[in-house]
């Protein structure tokens, strides 16, 4: 089993940068596949990206490719998530999951979820 922690969101202009962290506990986390969701007001939850096991591959939803990047740190048990180029309709709470089987875009494949944290982009 895996818990997960993320932090790093907060207020930010339109157009600029927020990098979220997601910590690990236990020792298994290169075992995961690792995902990043958000979800805003009023909308159901939606995938971000997705990050393999020895992150060699990345999956990205199309409203973020070429802003956002997903990286990981096996040896800190950190995924993260940098967001450039910020828009308003990012403006969401982002989660962080995990899964063992596969990287995938569906939620309902992720075992363990983070409790999120807020992200606010200001216009």
């Amino acid at each position: 089993q895996v818990q997960l922690v993320e932090s790093g969101g907060g207020l930010v202009q339109a157009g600029g940068s927020l990098r979220l962290s997601c910590a690990a506990s236990g020792r298994t986390f290169s075992s995961y596949n690792m995902g990043w969701f958000r979800q805003a007001p009023g909308k159901e939850r939606e995938f971000v990206g997705g990050i393999s096991r020895s992150g060699g591959s990345t999956l990205y939803a199309d409203s973020v490719k070429g802003r956002f990047t997903i990286s990981r740190d096996n040896a800190k048990n950190t995924v993260y998530l940098q967001m450039n180029s910020l828009k308003p309709e990012d403006t969401a709470v982002y989660y962080c999951a995990g899964n063992r089987i596969i990287v995938t875009r569906i939620e309902a494949q992720y075992e363990y979820w983070g409790q999120g944290t807020q992200v606010t982009v200001s216009s």
